[in-house]
């Protein structure tokens, strides 16, 4: 179950809803996510997580910039997260070396 698995969910304000709120708060998951501007009672989120979602979104757009990600051209699970795994590696090697 992904309930074991994880400790809390990084959203968009786009799921800030009570009812998704209530599944996770049920799941013990802690939800990391702002409170919309028209919410009447503002529910307080923690703002040093909710940074860590823009680096994973960050990387699923450098992820997508590579077309045969992008459009899922490979039929079978294993090869196409074989070729994610080999697109975060190419795109992980600036960092740790310097050319």
């Amino acid at each position: 179950m992904i309930a074991d698995r994880i400790e809390a969910l990084l959203a968009d304000k786009g799921y800030d809803a009570d009812a998704i709120r209530e599944d996770l708060a049920a799941a013990d998951i802690e939800a990391v996510i702002p409170a919309k501007s028209n919410r009447r009672n503002p529910v307080p989120h923690d703002r040093e997580k909710y940074r860590w979602r823009n680096l994973v979104e960050r990387l699923f757009n450098k992820l997508k910039n590579w077309r045969r990600i992008a459009t899922r051209y490979d039929k079978t699970q294993e090869s196409y997260l074989g070729f994610v795994n080999l697109v975060a590696a190419l795109q992980w090697i600036p960092f740790v070396h310097e050319t």
